[in-house]
């Protein structure tokens, strides 16, 4: 494409559009007319520009033009109630149960390592030597692995349970950009260090205190971790393969619904929280504190399963800005 020639072609319409953006709420019936057919033609410019000539300049200046144009026609957004609502119940649910095949793969994956290294652990001595002490381990599996859940104050400890959860989740999604090599070391990470407490409280025969504290809450936190690294590697794939789509509008709308599930995963990851720290060091016999857990874990995947199949059903994507999507409009051959 020869971008001075489209311009030169396509300038005075640009223009003229900008004029009639400026004098909003003072148009004819005839200039709101021609408001609405010059926001649909800077629209397919934009979109031709985007696939054909992505110069940084001029896209920041039409996609602002059509965004005031937009903003001109439809009226200005007003977030509210009905954001929150629409995103709860379709926007996140959607992109979480899209994602559904990577963040169930990694939860495979982190089973699979966890179990094996949690065996690996507990059937060597030696290895178990390698990790610490017998006066180190023996404090760990008698004392320190269950008073950490009440050594604070539950409304602290929840809090920083819930921040550094966010922070790992957060991980996984921003980092996924670097082909998921990232996530996969976070993952993989925070598989070694569960199974490797699990062999040794299993090699101490505690194994049912083990799960006994860290079923209630793990289910759930664990889950939202799992959601937050499909995330992340679907986003990392999609530097690789962007399908039909340009690389950077394929980038551009899975980074827009993984920030909608860093969003919600933040909600979850709060509930989970709460959970750590009322439930787990509780009062609560063992099978009631799991099931607590497994509840939680339960309802979290029928709202997937029954939100999120339904809104992507019905299309959804799990984009949080619906309107940039509008933008990109059919061009003709």
């Amino acid at each position: 494409m020869d971008l001075d020639a489209f311009v030169a072609a396509h300038r005075a319409e640009w223009d003229r559009l900008e004029q009639l953006v400026r004098r909003r709420g003072r148009l004819t019936g005839p200039e709101t007319d021609e408001l609405v057919a010059l926001y649909r033609a800077a629209s397919t410019h934009l979109s031709t520009l985007r696939s054909a000539a992505p110069d940084p300049v001029l896209l920041g200046r039409l996609s602002a033009l059509v965004a005031r144009a937009r903003t001109a026609i439809a009226g200005a957004h007003d977030p509210g109630w009905r954001d929150v609502v629409r995103f709860l119940t379709v926007g996140f649910p959607a992109a979480v149960y899209l994602n559904r095949r990577w963040w169930i793969g990694a939860a495979l994956a982190f089973a699979v390592v966890s179990v094996a290294v949690a065996w690996w652990v507990a059937a060597n001595p030696s290895v178990q030597a390698s990790i610490g002490a017998p006066e180190e381990i023996r404090q760990l599996v008698e004392h320190d692995f269950e008073d950490y859940y009440s050594e604070n104050p539950a409304g602290s400890f929840a809090a920083r349970v819930w921040v550094n959860n966010a922070w790992v989740a957060a991980a996984c999604l921003a980092l996924g950009v670097f082909l998921g090599i990232p996530v996969v070391y976070v993952l993989w990470t925070n598989a070694v260090n569960v199974a490797a407490s699990a062999g040794l409280m299993a090699a101490a025969g505690r194994l049912d205190v083990f799960f006994g504290l860290i079923t209630p809450h793990g289910l759930l936190e664990l889950t939202a971790v799992f959601v937050a690294a499909g995330a992340g590697l679907r986003l990392g794939w999609t530097v690789v393969d962007p399908g039909p789509r340009s690389r950077g509008e394929a980038l551009a709308e899975t980074g827009r619904a993984t920030l909608g599930m860093a969003l919600g995963l933040a909600g979850v990851l709060l509930v989970s929280g709460v959970i750590e720290a009322f439930v787990t060091p509780s009062g609560l016999p063992t099978w009631g504190r799991i099931a607590i857990g497994v509840l939680a874990e339960v309802l979290f995947l029928a709202y997937v399963w029954v939100y999120g199949r339904r809104a992507v059903l019905a299309g959804e994507v799990g984009d949080i800005d619906r309107s940039a999507r509008a933008d990109t409009l059919p061009v003709a051959g």
